[in-house]
Protein backbone atom coordinates (compact mmCIF):
# COMPACT_ATOMS: atom_id res chain seq x y z
CA UNK A 1 0.00 0.00 0.00
CA UNK A 2 1.09 3.48 -0.76
CA UNK A 3 2.28 6.08 1.23
CA UNK A 4 2.29 9.51 0.32
CA UNK A 5 5.56 11.70 0.23
CA UNK A 6 6.66 12.74 3.76
CA UNK A 7 6.81 16.46 2.52
CA UNK A 8 3.14 16.30 0.96
CA UNK A 9 1.87 15.24 4.55
CA UNK A 10 4.17 18.02 5.91
CA UNK A 11 2.19 20.76 3.31
CA UNK A 12 -1.39 19.27 4.28
CA UNK A 13 -0.60 19.11 8.35
CA UNK A 14 0.87 23.04 8.03
CA UNK A 15 -2.30 24.56 5.90
CA UNK A 16 -4.32 22.57 8.63
CA UNK A 17 -2.62 23.90 11.64
CA UNK A 18 -2.66 27.38 9.75
CA UNK A 19 -6.53 27.06 9.35
CA UNK A 20 -6.45 26.07 13.33
CA UNK A 21 -4.64 28.85 14.52
CA UNK A 22 -6.99 31.01 12.40
CA UNK A 23 -10.02 29.64 13.53
CA UNK A 24 -8.58 30.56 16.90
CA UNK A 25 -7.99 33.84 16.83
CA UNK A 26 -11.31 35.13 15.79
CA UNK A 27 -13.00 33.69 19.22
CA UNK A 28 -14.09 36.35 21.08
CA UNK A 29 -10.42 36.11 24.01
CA UNK A 30 -8.49 36.77 20.86
CA UNK A 31 -10.43 40.01 19.82
CA UNK A 32 -10.00 43.46 20.26
CA UNK A 33 -12.96 45.15 22.15
CA UNK A 34 -12.09 48.84 19.63
CA UNK A 35 -11.72 46.43 16.32
CA UNK A 36 -14.53 46.27 13.74
CA UNK A 37 -15.47 42.59 14.21
CA UNK A 38 -14.28 40.41 11.52
CA UNK A 39 -16.22 38.23 8.86
CA UNK A 40 -15.40 34.67 9.97
CA UNK A 41 -13.54 32.84 7.68
CA UNK A 42 -11.97 29.46 7.56
CA UNK A 43 -8.75 29.93 5.56
CA UNK A 44 -5.74 32.83 6.24
CA UNK A 45 -5.36 34.97 3.48
CA UNK A 46 -8.02 33.73 1.32
CA UNK A 47 -10.51 34.97 3.50
CA UNK A 48 -13.85 35.95 2.25
CA UNK A 49 -12.47 36.60 -1.24
CA UNK A 50 -14.78 33.92 -3.06
CA UNK A 51 -17.99 35.29 -1.32
CA UNK A 52 -17.22 39.20 -2.16
CA UNK A 53 -15.79 38.49 -5.65
CA UNK A 54 -19.13 36.71 -6.73
CA UNK A 55 -21.73 38.89 -5.42
CA UNK A 56 -20.30 41.72 -3.32
CA UNK A 57 -23.86 43.34 -2.59
CA UNK A 58 -25.11 39.91 -0.90
CA UNK A 59 -21.85 39.66 0.94
CA UNK A 60 -22.31 43.00 2.56
CA UNK A 61 -26.13 43.21 3.23
CA UNK A 62 -25.51 39.52 4.89
CA UNK A 63 -22.90 40.74 6.77
CA UNK A 64 -24.26 44.31 7.49
CA UNK A 65 -26.79 41.82 9.18
CA UNK A 66 -24.30 39.95 11.35
CA UNK A 67 -22.53 42.66 12.28
CA UNK A 68 -23.39 45.79 11.94
CA UNK A 69 -22.39 48.32 9.39
CA UNK A 70 -18.92 48.77 9.89
CA UNK A 71 -17.09 45.15 9.61
CA UNK A 72 -13.90 43.78 8.42
CA UNK A 73 -13.35 40.84 6.14
CA UNK A 74 -9.90 39.16 4.52
CA UNK A 75 -9.50 40.00 0.94
CA UNK A 76 -5.89 37.94 -0.58
CA UNK A 77 -4.23 38.97 2.32
CA UNK A 78 -5.64 42.24 3.05
CA UNK A 79 -7.87 43.58 5.58
CA UNK A 80 -10.98 45.89 4.36
CA UNK A 81 -13.26 47.59 6.57
CA UNK A 82 -16.34 48.60 5.10
CA UNK A 83 -18.57 51.05 6.52
CA UNK A 84 -22.05 51.20 4.98
CA UNK A 85 -24.85 53.08 4.77
CA UNK A 86 -24.83 57.42 4.06
CA UNK A 87 -22.75 57.48 7.31
CA UNK A 88 -20.57 55.22 6.00
CA UNK A 89 -20.31 56.72 2.97
CA UNK A 90 -19.41 60.17 4.84
CA UNK A 91 -16.95 58.52 6.70
CA UNK A 92 -14.53 57.42 4.16
CA UNK A 93 -15.65 59.47 1.00
CA UNK A 94 -15.53 62.92 3.39
CA UNK A 95 -12.39 61.29 4.96
CA UNK A 96 -9.35 64.05 5.51
CA UNK A 97 -6.38 63.65 3.22
CA UNK A 98 -4.09 62.80 6.76
CA UNK A 99 -6.79 59.53 7.28
CA UNK A 100 -7.63 58.18 4.02
CA UNK A 101 -5.89 58.00 0.51
CA UNK A 102 -7.26 57.15 -2.82
CA UNK A 103 -3.62 57.45 -4.36
CA UNK A 104 -2.39 54.99 -1.80
CA UNK A 105 -5.14 52.76 -2.89
CA UNK A 106 -5.22 52.87 -6.86
CA UNK A 107 -2.11 54.22 -8.25
CA UNK A 108 -0.43 50.50 -8.54
CA UNK A 109 -3.81 50.08 -10.98
CA UNK A 110 -3.88 53.16 -12.50
CA UNK A 111 -0.25 54.28 -13.22
CA UNK A 112 0.43 51.77 -15.34
CA UNK A 113 -2.91 52.01 -17.61
CA UNK A 114 -2.97 55.97 -17.78
CA UNK A 115 0.73 56.79 -17.38
CA UNK A 116 3.03 59.01 -15.10
CA UNK A 117 2.63 61.95 -13.47
CA UNK A 118 -1.29 62.33 -13.78
CA UNK A 119 -4.42 61.38 -11.57
CA UNK A 120 -2.68 58.85 -8.55
CA UNK A 121 0.63 59.11 -9.52
CA UNK A 122 1.30 62.93 -8.39
CA UNK A 123 -0.24 64.57 -4.83
CA UNK A 124 -3.38 65.16 -3.99
CA UNK A 125 -3.24 68.83 -4.93
CA UNK A 126 -2.14 68.50 -8.44
CA UNK A 127 -4.84 65.94 -9.04
CA UNK A 128 -7.28 68.68 -8.04
CA UNK A 129 -5.45 71.33 -10.28
CA UNK A 130 -5.71 68.81 -12.72
CA UNK A 131 -9.50 67.98 -12.45
CA UNK A 132 -10.02 71.40 -12.48
CA UNK A 133 -7.80 71.36 -16.41
CA UNK A 134 -10.83 69.20 -17.22
CA UNK A 135 -14.01 70.45 -15.80
CA UNK A 136 -13.14 73.62 -17.68
CA UNK A 137 -13.18 71.84 -21.16
CA UNK A 138 -16.72 70.61 -20.49
CA UNK A 139 -17.91 74.05 -20.89
CA UNK A 140 -21.78 74.50 -21.75
CA UNK A 141 -20.79 76.07 -25.20
CA UNK A 142 -19.24 72.65 -25.59
CA UNK A 143 -21.79 70.33 -24.02
CA UNK A 144 -24.22 72.15 -26.39
CA UNK A 145 -21.99 71.34 -29.79
CA UNK A 146 -21.66 67.50 -28.21
CA UNK A 147 -25.14 66.61 -28.67
CA UNK A 148 -25.29 66.60 -32.24
CA UNK A 149 -21.71 65.05 -32.93
CA UNK A 150 -22.83 62.25 -30.66
CA UNK A 151 -26.43 62.00 -31.80
CA UNK A 152 -24.53 61.84 -36.22
CA UNK A 153 -22.49 59.02 -34.50
CA UNK A 154 -25.58 56.91 -33.26
CA UNK A 155 -27.04 56.95 -35.86
CA UNK A 156 -24.46 56.52 -38.57
CA UNK A 157 -23.19 53.35 -35.97
CA UNK A 158 -27.01 51.87 -37.14
CA UNK A 159 -26.37 52.65 -40.74
CA UNK A 160 -23.66 51.00 -40.51
CA UNK A 161 -23.23 48.14 -37.84
CA UNK A 162 -23.32 44.37 -38.87
CA UNK A 163 -25.79 43.99 -36.26
CA UNK A 164 -28.50 46.37 -37.22
CA UNK A 165 -29.01 44.52 -40.53
CA UNK A 166 -32.71 44.43 -39.62
CA UNK A 167 -33.36 48.07 -39.16
CA UNK A 168 -30.81 48.57 -42.41
CA UNK A 169 -33.50 46.67 -44.02
CA UNK A 170 -36.26 49.03 -43.51
CA UNK A 171 -38.12 45.93 -43.24
CA UNK A 172 -40.38 45.13 -40.08
CA UNK A 173 -38.38 42.59 -38.52
CA UNK A 174 -36.97 41.53 -35.73
CA UNK A 175 -33.05 41.76 -35.18
CA UNK A 176 -30.46 41.11 -32.21
CA UNK A 177 -27.33 42.69 -30.53
CA UNK A 178 -24.25 41.59 -28.47
CA UNK A 179 -25.88 45.12 -26.23
CA UNK A 180 -22.46 45.71 -24.06
CA UNK A 181 -20.48 44.72 -27.07
CA UNK A 182 -22.58 47.20 -29.00
CA UNK A 183 -22.82 49.78 -26.71
CA UNK A 184 -18.81 49.58 -25.55
CA UNK A 185 -17.99 50.52 -29.70
CA UNK A 186 -20.52 53.53 -29.87
CA UNK A 187 -19.19 54.82 -26.51
CA UNK A 188 -15.91 54.62 -27.90
CA UNK A 189 -16.69 56.67 -30.98
CA UNK A 190 -19.11 59.55 -29.65
CA UNK A 191 -16.60 60.51 -27.12
CA UNK A 192 -13.35 60.14 -29.74
CA UNK A 193 -15.77 62.08 -31.73
CA UNK A 194 -16.28 65.27 -28.41
CA UNK A 195 -13.66 64.78 -25.76
CA UNK A 196 -11.01 63.06 -27.53
CA UNK A 197 -11.02 65.22 -31.28
CA UNK A 198 -11.34 64.63 -34.52
CA UNK A 199 -7.71 63.04 -34.85
CA UNK A 200 -8.64 60.35 -32.69
CA UNK A 201 -12.01 60.02 -34.12
CA UNK A 202 -10.27 59.62 -37.65
CA UNK A 203 -7.87 57.28 -36.19
CA UNK A 204 -10.24 54.50 -34.77
CA UNK A 205 -8.73 51.66 -36.92
CA UNK A 206 -7.59 48.30 -36.16
CA UNK A 207 -4.15 49.43 -34.40
CA UNK A 208 -6.08 51.83 -32.16
CA UNK A 209 -8.57 49.16 -31.25
CA UNK A 210 -5.74 46.59 -30.62
CA UNK A 211 -4.00 49.32 -28.33
CA UNK A 212 -7.00 49.83 -26.65
CA UNK A 213 -8.00 46.21 -25.91
CA UNK A 214 -4.22 46.01 -24.09
CA UNK A 215 -4.63 48.89 -22.19
CA UNK A 216 -7.85 47.61 -20.86
CA UNK A 217 -6.51 44.07 -20.00
CA UNK A 218 -4.02 45.98 -17.44
CA UNK A 219 -7.40 47.27 -15.50
CA UNK A 220 -8.40 44.41 -13.91
CA UNK A 221 -9.20 42.83 -10.45
CA UNK A 222 -6.27 40.87 -11.09
CA UNK A 223 -3.81 43.84 -12.05
CA UNK A 224 -5.24 45.64 -8.63
CA UNK A 225 -4.34 42.74 -6.43
CA UNK A 226 -1.16 41.27 -8.04
CA UNK A 227 0.05 44.66 -9.73
CA UNK A 228 3.56 43.27 -10.70
CA UNK A 229 3.28 39.48 -12.10
CA UNK A 230 5.42 38.53 -15.14
CA UNK A 231 3.05 37.97 -17.57
CA UNK A 232 2.14 38.22 -21.28
CA UNK A 233 -1.08 41.00 -20.54
CA UNK A 234 1.27 43.07 -18.39
CA UNK A 235 3.72 43.37 -21.13
CA UNK A 236 1.33 43.73 -23.66
CA UNK A 237 -0.39 46.63 -21.68
CA UNK A 238 3.05 48.41 -21.05
CA UNK A 239 4.03 48.10 -24.77
CA UNK A 240 0.30 49.58 -25.19
CA UNK A 241 0.31 52.63 -22.92
CA UNK A 242 3.48 53.80 -24.58
CA UNK A 243 2.05 53.35 -27.85
CA UNK A 244 -0.79 55.44 -27.17
CA UNK A 245 0.81 58.18 -25.17
CA UNK A 246 3.12 58.53 -28.47
CA UNK A 247 -0.26 58.91 -30.34
CA UNK A 248 -1.61 61.46 -28.44
CA UNK A 249 1.41 63.45 -27.70
CA UNK A 250 1.72 63.52 -32.16
CA UNK A 251 -1.38 65.05 -32.16
CA UNK A 252 -0.65 67.58 -29.45
CA UNK A 253 2.85 68.52 -31.59
CA UNK A 254 1.09 69.01 -34.78
CA UNK A 255 -0.99 71.13 -33.33
CA UNK A 256 1.45 73.84 -31.39
CA UNK A 257 3.38 73.26 -34.90
CA UNK A 258 0.11 74.39 -36.85
CA UNK A 259 -2.06 76.72 -34.43
CA UNK A 260 -5.03 74.95 -35.12
CA UNK A 261 -7.86 74.78 -32.51
CA UNK A 262 -10.43 72.44 -32.19
CA UNK A 263 -13.39 72.67 -29.14
CA UNK A 264 -12.13 69.38 -27.24
CA UNK A 265 -10.60 68.28 -24.52
CA UNK A 266 -7.00 68.27 -26.05
CA UNK A 267 -7.51 71.82 -26.58
CA UNK A 268 -8.43 72.52 -23.68
CA UNK A 269 -5.90 71.41 -21.94
CA UNK A 270 -2.85 72.87 -23.92
CA UNK A 271 -4.14 76.17 -22.37
CA UNK A 272 -4.16 75.22 -19.04
CA UNK A 273 -1.63 76.22 -16.66
CA UNK A 274 -1.25 75.09 -12.66
CA UNK A 275 -1.06 77.85 -10.23
CA UNK A 276 2.66 78.08 -10.29
CA UNK A 277 2.98 79.31 -13.55
CA UNK A 278 3.74 75.89 -15.33
CA UNK A 279 2.09 74.72 -18.48
CA UNK A 280 0.58 71.26 -19.17
CA UNK A 281 3.35 69.72 -20.93
CA UNK A 282 2.12 67.19 -24.07
CA UNK A 283 3.17 63.74 -21.89
CA UNK A 284 1.01 64.95 -19.19
CA UNK A 285 -1.79 66.02 -21.78
CA UNK A 286 -1.65 62.57 -23.44
CA UNK A 287 -1.94 60.96 -20.39
CA UNK A 288 -5.14 62.98 -19.17
CA UNK A 289 -6.71 61.80 -21.93
CA UNK A 290 -5.67 58.42 -21.66
CA UNK A 291 -7.35 58.60 -18.55
CA UNK A 292 -10.68 60.01 -19.98
CA UNK A 293 -10.79 57.72 -22.63
CA UNK A 294 -10.24 54.40 -20.23
CA UNK A 295 -12.32 55.55 -17.21
CA UNK A 296 -15.38 57.31 -19.20
CA UNK A 297 -15.63 54.47 -21.49
CA UNK A 298 -16.32 51.67 -19.21
CA UNK A 299 -18.94 53.30 -17.35
CA UNK A 300 -20.94 54.87 -19.70
CA UNK A 301 -20.58 51.71 -21.72
CA UNK A 302 -21.96 49.63 -18.83
CA UNK A 303 -24.82 52.35 -18.06
CA UNK A 304 -25.99 52.60 -21.24
CA UNK A 305 -26.23 48.86 -21.68
CA UNK A 306 -28.09 48.53 -18.67
CA UNK A 307 -31.01 51.10 -19.39
CA UNK A 308 -31.33 49.49 -22.96
CA UNK A 309 -32.13 45.95 -21.33
CA UNK A 310 -34.85 47.90 -18.60
CA UNK A 311 -36.31 49.63 -21.58
CA UNK A 312 -36.50 46.39 -23.34
CA UNK A 313 -37.93 44.53 -20.58
CA UNK A 314 -40.72 47.74 -20.04
CA UNK A 315 -42.40 48.73 -23.23
CA UNK A 316 -44.43 51.08 -21.62
CA UNK A 317 -41.60 52.87 -20.36
CA UNK A 318 -39.58 53.07 -23.81
CA UNK A 319 -43.19 54.91 -25.41
CA UNK A 320 -43.35 56.95 -22.77
CA UNK A 321 -39.76 58.68 -23.58
CA UNK A 322 -40.42 58.39 -27.16
CA UNK A 323 -43.74 59.73 -26.65
CA UNK A 324 -41.86 62.97 -24.70
CA UNK A 325 -39.57 63.13 -27.20
CA UNK A 326 -42.59 63.68 -29.88
CA UNK A 327 -43.87 66.33 -26.84
CA UNK A 328 -40.12 67.87 -26.79
CA UNK A 329 -38.80 67.85 -30.09
CA UNK A 330 -42.16 66.61 -32.89
CA UNK A 331 -42.81 69.31 -35.57
CA UNK A 332 -46.36 69.67 -37.30
CA UNK A 333 -45.38 67.83 -40.18
CA UNK A 334 -45.02 64.87 -37.60
CA UNK A 335 -40.83 64.03 -38.13
CA UNK A 336 -38.84 65.21 -34.96
CA UNK A 337 -36.49 67.95 -34.60
CA UNK A 338 -32.67 67.28 -33.68
CA UNK A 339 -32.05 66.82 -30.10
CA UNK A 340 -30.52 69.60 -28.03
CA UNK A 341 -28.72 70.31 -24.90
CA UNK A 342 -31.67 72.37 -23.59
CA UNK A 343 -34.70 70.40 -24.70
CA UNK A 344 -33.09 67.03 -23.59
CA UNK A 345 -33.00 69.01 -20.28
CA UNK A 346 -36.55 69.14 -20.16
CA UNK A 347 -37.12 65.63 -20.95
CA UNK A 348 -38.20 64.45 -17.42
CA UNK A 349 -38.99 60.88 -18.22
CA UNK A 350 -35.51 60.24 -20.30
CA UNK A 351 -33.64 61.60 -17.31
CA UNK A 352 -35.36 59.37 -14.37
CA UNK A 353 -34.37 56.00 -17.07
CA UNK A 354 -30.74 57.50 -16.21
CA UNK A 355 -31.22 58.01 -12.69
CA UNK A 356 -32.65 54.86 -11.80
CA UNK A 357 -30.40 52.92 -14.30
CA UNK A 358 -27.49 54.54 -12.35
CA UNK A 359 -29.46 53.64 -8.89
CA UNK A 360 -29.59 49.64 -9.68
CA UNK A 361 -26.07 50.22 -11.53
CA UNK A 362 -23.89 52.01 -10.24
CA UNK A 363 -20.51 51.09 -12.07
CA UNK A 364 -18.70 50.60 -9.18
CA UNK A 365 -19.91 48.82 -6.54
CA UNK A 366 -16.76 49.09 -4.18
CA UNK A 367 -14.77 52.47 -3.50
CA UNK A 368 -11.22 51.91 -1.52
CA UNK A 369 -9.92 54.16 0.62
CA UNK A 370 -6.19 52.93 2.13
CA UNK A 371 -5.52 54.42 5.53
CA UNK A 372 -2.63 56.23 6.94
CA UNK A 373 -3.44 56.77 10.83
CA UNK A 374 -6.00 55.49 12.85
CA UNK A 375 -9.90 56.23 12.14
CA UNK A 376 -11.91 56.63 14.71
CA UNK A 377 -15.56 55.54 13.93
CA UNK A 378 -18.09 58.13 15.53
CA UNK A 379 -20.91 56.35 17.80
CA UNK A 380 -23.56 57.35 15.48
CA UNK A 381 -22.55 54.41 12.90
CA UNK A 382 -21.34 51.74 14.99
CA UNK A 383 -20.71 51.42 18.50
CA UNK A 384 -23.77 52.44 21.98
CA UNK A 385 -21.18 54.54 23.46
CA UNK A 386 -17.60 56.22 23.10
CA UNK A 387 -15.99 53.39 25.04
CA UNK A 388 -17.20 51.16 22.83
CA UNK A 389 -16.58 52.97 19.55
CA UNK A 390 -14.42 51.43 16.95
CA UNK A 391 -11.04 52.49 15.27
CA UNK A 392 -10.23 51.43 11.74
CA UNK A 393 -6.09 50.90 12.16
CA UNK A 394 -3.60 52.55 9.57
CA UNK A 395 -2.92 49.88 6.88
CA UNK A 396 -6.15 48.42 6.53
CA UNK A 397 -8.31 49.64 3.42
CA UNK A 398 -11.53 50.95 3.99
CA UNK A 399 -14.44 50.49 1.57
CA UNK A 400 -17.23 52.85 0.87
CA UNK A 401 -20.42 50.93 -1.15
CA UNK A 402 -22.97 53.56 -1.97
CA UNK A 403 -24.48 51.11 -4.03
CA UNK A 404 -25.60 48.89 -1.16
CA UNK A 405 -27.57 52.67 -0.04
CA UNK A 406 -29.04 53.03 -3.25
CA UNK A 407 -30.76 49.40 -2.85
CA UNK A 408 -31.07 49.42 0.17
CA UNK A 409 -34.97 48.41 1.60
CA UNK A 410 -34.42 50.27 4.63
CA UNK A 411 -34.08 53.30 2.54
CA UNK A 412 -36.31 52.76 -0.63
CA UNK A 413 -39.41 51.16 -1.10
CA UNK A 414 -39.78 47.98 -4.06
CA UNK A 415 -35.78 48.68 -3.77
CA UNK A 416 -34.73 46.31 -5.97
CA UNK A 417 -37.82 47.21 -9.06
CA UNK A 418 -36.58 49.16 -11.83
CA UNK A 419 -39.05 52.22 -11.52
CA UNK A 420 -38.19 55.61 -13.51
CA UNK A 421 -41.52 57.22 -11.80
CA UNK A 422 -39.83 57.27 -8.75
CA UNK A 423 -37.90 60.17 -9.81
CA UNK A 424 -41.15 62.21 -11.49
CA UNK A 425 -43.16 62.46 -8.43
CA UNK A 426 -42.57 64.42 -5.21
CA UNK A 427 -41.30 61.95 -2.80
CA UNK A 428 -39.14 61.61 0.29
CA UNK A 429 -36.95 59.03 -1.21
CA UNK A 430 -36.46 61.94 -3.83
CA UNK A 431 -35.98 64.87 -1.30
CA UNK A 432 -33.60 62.19 0.55
CA UNK A 433 -32.13 61.96 -3.08
CA UNK A 434 -31.36 65.16 -3.89
CA UNK A 435 -30.49 67.00 -0.32
CA UNK A 436 -26.96 66.79 -0.99
CA UNK A 437 -26.95 68.89 -3.91
CA UNK A 438 -28.92 71.76 -2.04
CA UNK A 439 -26.68 71.57 1.06
CA UNK A 440 -23.46 73.36 1.63
CA UNK A 441 -20.85 73.32 -0.76
CA UNK A 442 -17.01 73.12 -0.64
CA UNK A 443 -14.32 73.42 -3.42
CA UNK A 444 -11.26 71.11 -3.33
CA UNK A 445 -9.57 72.79 -6.01
CA UNK A 446 -11.58 72.16 -9.32
CA UNK A 447 -14.34 73.88 -8.54
CA UNK A 448 -17.76 73.56 -5.66
CA UNK A 449 -19.56 71.10 -5.18
CA UNK A 450 -21.91 69.24 -2.52
CA UNK A 451 -19.99 68.81 0.45
CA UNK A 452 -22.26 66.44 2.38
CA UNK A 453 -22.22 62.61 1.39
CA UNK A 454 -25.94 61.77 3.44
CA UNK A 455 -27.55 61.08 0.29
CA UNK A 456 -28.26 57.21 -0.47
CA UNK A 457 -27.81 57.83 -4.01
CA UNK A 458 -24.23 58.30 -5.06
CA UNK A 459 -23.53 57.29 -8.85
CA UNK A 460 -20.78 59.25 -9.16
CA UNK A 461 -19.18 59.13 -6.02
CA UNK A 462 -18.93 62.32 -3.58
CA UNK A 463 -16.35 64.50 -1.77
CA UNK A 464 -13.05 65.28 -3.48
CA UNK A 465 -13.14 62.42 -5.49
CA UNK A 466 -16.64 62.88 -6.70
CA UNK A 467 -16.41 61.97 -10.76
CA UNK A 468 -15.88 65.35 -12.87
CA UNK A 469 -17.23 63.99 -15.96
CA UNK A 470 -20.60 63.65 -14.50
CA UNK A 471 -22.56 66.32 -17.18
CA UNK A 472 -21.00 64.46 -19.86
CA UNK A 473 -21.92 61.46 -19.23
CA UNK A 474 -25.67 62.59 -18.95
CA UNK A 475 -24.91 64.39 -22.15
CA UNK A 476 -23.32 61.02 -23.27
CA UNK A 477 -25.85 58.86 -21.85
CA UNK A 478 -29.38 60.97 -22.84
CA UNK A 479 -28.20 61.52 -26.56
CA UNK A 480 -27.69 58.33 -27.26
CA UNK A 481 -30.60 56.84 -25.97
CA UNK A 482 -32.82 59.22 -26.71
CA UNK A 483 -31.71 58.58 -30.63
CA UNK A 484 -32.09 54.83 -30.23
CA UNK A 485 -35.87 55.35 -28.78
CA UNK A 486 -36.26 57.26 -32.04
CA UNK A 487 -35.83 54.43 -34.05
CA UNK A 488 -36.13 51.30 -32.37
CA UNK A 489 -38.09 49.47 -30.01
CA UNK A 490 -36.48 46.83 -27.92
CA UNK A 491 -37.52 43.54 -26.58
CA UNK A 492 -35.02 41.83 -23.47
CA UNK A 493 -35.86 38.27 -24.01
CA UNK A 494 -35.57 36.37 -21.01
CA UNK A 495 -35.55 39.62 -18.81
CA UNK A 496 -32.57 41.99 -17.41
CA UNK A 497 -29.69 39.92 -17.04
CA UNK A 498 -27.67 39.13 -14.20
CA UNK A 499 -24.75 41.53 -13.08
CA UNK A 500 -21.35 40.51 -13.44
CA UNK A 501 -18.85 41.22 -10.96
CA UNK A 502 -15.68 39.83 -12.52
CA UNK A 503 -14.55 42.80 -14.06
CA UNK A 504 -13.95 46.07 -12.41
CA UNK A 505 -17.21 47.52 -13.78
CA UNK A 506 -20.40 45.98 -13.06
CA UNK A 507 -21.23 44.27 -16.04
CA UNK A 508 -24.53 42.28 -18.14
CA UNK A 509 -23.40 38.76 -17.60
CA UNK A 510 -21.30 37.94 -20.78
CA UNK A 511 -23.03 37.59 -23.85
CA UNK A 512 -26.05 38.83 -23.24
CA UNK A 513 -28.15 40.00 -25.98
CA UNK A 514 -31.07 42.70 -27.09
CA UNK A 515 -33.87 42.47 -29.41
CA UNK A 516 -35.09 45.23 -31.55
CA UNK A 517 -37.55 46.29 -34.19
CA UNK A 518 -37.36 49.03 -36.94
CA UNK A 519 -40.10 51.77 -34.98
CA UNK A 520 -42.63 51.95 -37.53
Amino acid sequence: MSTLPQYLLGGIAFVLLAIVVNVLSQLPPFKSRNSPPLVFHMVPFIGSTISYGMDPYKFMFTNRAKYGPVFTFILLGRRMTVALGPRGNDLILNGKLSQVSAEDAYTHLTTPVFGKDVVYDVPNSVLMEQKKFVKSGLSAENLKMYVEMIADETMQFLNRDAAFEAYQSRENRVGDFHCFQAMSELTILTASRTLQGKEVRDGLDKSFADMYHDLDGGFTPLNFMFPNLPLPSYRRRDVAQQKMSDFYGDIIRRRRADGSHEHDMIASLMECTYKDGRALNDREIAHIMIALLMAGQHTSSATSSWALFHLGAQPDVVEAVYDEQVRQFGRDDGTLAPLTLDGLRSCSILDSVIRETLRLHPPIHSILRKVRTDIPVPTSLSAPSEQDAYVIPQGHYVVACPGVSAVDPLLWSDAEAFSPSRWTTHSSEKELAEKDDKGETVDYGFGAISKGTSSPYQPFGAGRHRCIGEQFAYVQLSTIIATLVRELTFESRGGVPAQDYTSMIVLPQPGSRLHYRRRQ
